[in-house]
């Protein structure tokens, strides 16, 4: 497929943030034939947001493990809606249940080494972007 987009988690637009879970926003590339022709910042939803809700602490955690609490998934529905029309998404770090509930929705998570957004989104298109599945917790 020659027309694609590749999200990356990030805060500052220029690097893939360590962590799915406290990036607060996505980079959006836009791919045609094989060349990034846009960028797009996207606010990644309810970061700030779950700070207000009742019971939200920052570890979610349970006795399945990260990011499968209580309230998780509608967490998770809700960011992986704003990267919908994505084909990949590019993280340094996540947790199993925001994996799986990105492939559910079609999109591909990639877990780099590479802090460059532009780096990783020529590398990912060039073939050559290593997967790190240990990366995730």
């Amino acid at each position: 497929e020659t027309d694609m987009k590749i999200a990356a988690v990030t805060d500052d637009g220029q690097t893939i943030s360590p962590h799915f879970g406290r990036a607060s926003h996505y980079m959006v590339i836009t791919v045609e034939d094989g060349q990034i022709t846009g960028r797009e910042m996207r606010e990644k939803a309810g970061h700030r947001q779950f700070h207000q809700e009742p019971g939200h602490d920052h570890g979610h955690e349970d006795a399945r493990g990260h990011g499968f609490g209580p309230g998780a998934q509608s967490r998770h529905v809700r960011m992986v809606a704003t990267i919908s029309d994505c084909d990949v998404l590019l993280a340094r770090g996540m947790g199993q249940g925001i994996y799986q509930d990105l492939q559910q929705a079609g999109i591909r998570p990639v877990l780099t080494t590479v802090a460059g957004i532009d780096e990783a989104a020529n590398l990912y298109l060039a073939g050559d972007l290593e997967d790190h599945p240990e990366r995730l917790h």
